[in-house]
């Protein structure tokens, strides 16, 4: 068994984390204790089968499970009656359904809440855990271990953060008041503080740069790359030390693009540590809890919609570093 290399808080104490680096946990055959959403979108006639719909839309999933799924009444309308194959296609109108894998990871470690209350959830997340459901994981997310903690049927992601990247994410307890805190993201009113510790070759005679370029999807489509034109992505960077071949940097995105921060610390010849997609993407291997990415959103300060009163977390987790 290899010690886990970051840490994680629980109950206030600092405790290490252990796990097989080779494979990992996997559960069997697992379905979602929630729905997922899909709108159908106003399209022009003549509107397609549901089936066709699915399909197009869900590439990854094979047209036959699409069909055994509607078949079984896992696919439901917005008031919660099973679709059957002929059940004709509605502009605007939702669709639920209930994702499932054959085998889903189990990530060993553990969020935790930092605040909450009726409208607004705080919590700091473990690296490996996404966010919100997708690829191999369905109930192994932090949206769905959040749900079950509070009860919550109605919680939902108002900033998300990489599966890879340890930190804070804040939720929206309440639908009602839920636009007020997306506002303060979409109207950069959020001022968040990252922490990356990178490869480092040598004195490179800066220690602070503003990083503006254009960031795009990329190919394969899980990437993003950089490509001449307007600037879609800012971020300030500032080196905080360095110690042999590893440096220490301060983040502060402008910004909130998929990627932004791994991006832009590896185009400043600053690869983060533990970093598998950029600046090159390394062969998939099995999952090994031993090597998480070294990024960990660190701080998040705002002036909450609601009280007015200006809100400030820390994360309590901690990088590769020792001084």
């Amino acid at each position: 068994m290899a010690i886990f290399l970051s840490w994680c808080t629980c109950a206030r104490k600092e405790i290490a984390l252990y796990s097989d680096p080779g494979f990992g946990i996997f559960c069997n055959m697992t379905i979602s204790k929630y729905h997922s959403t899909v709108l159908m979108p106003r399209i022009e006639k003549p509107y397609p089968f549901l089936l066709n719909f699915l399909s197009k839309r869900f590439p990854s999933i094979d047209r036959g499970t699409w069909k055994a799924r509607i078949l079984a009444g896992k696919v439901l309308t917005e008031k919660g009656d099973p679709i059957c194959l002929t059940t004709p296609y509605t502009p605007l109108k939702k669709l639920y359904y209930f994702r499932e894998v054959a085998r889903e990871p189990s990530i060993p470690f553990i969020e935790k809440i930092l605040f909450c209350n009726a409208d607004l959830l705080v919590a700091c997340k473990p690296h490996f855990l996404p966010v919100i459901p997708g690829g191999p994981y369905v109930n192994e997310c932090l949206l769905n271990r959040l749900k079950k903690k509070t009860g919550n049927e109605n919680l939902s992601p108002i900033n998300r953060i990489d599966r890879g990247t340890a930190g804070l994410v804040l939720f929206s307890m309440n639908p009602k008041t839920r636009g007020r805190y997306q506002e303060l993201f979409m109207n950069h009113r959020v001022e968040k503080t990252y922490r990356a510790v990178t490869t480092y070759s040598g004195v490179t005679g800066d220690n602070f740069w503003t990083v503006e370029n254009r960031i795009i999807q990329g190919d394969p489509w899980f990437t993003m790359k950089v490509i001449p034109g307007k600037p879609n992505a800012v971020s300030k960077i500032s080196m905080v030390k360095t110690k042999g071949e590893k440096a220490l940097f301060k983040v502060s995105p402008v910004t909130g693009k998929k990627h932004q921060l791994r991006l832009h610390l590896s185009g400043l010849g600053f690869p983060i540590l533990n970093d598998r997609v950029y600046p090159k993407l390394l062969e998939e291997k099995k999952l090994d809890f031993t090597n998480p990415l070294q990024l960990l959103a660190e701080k998040i300060r705002f002036k909450d919609p609601l009280s007015g009163r200006k809100m400030s977390y820390t994360s309590e987790r901690h990088l590769v570093w020792q001084d």
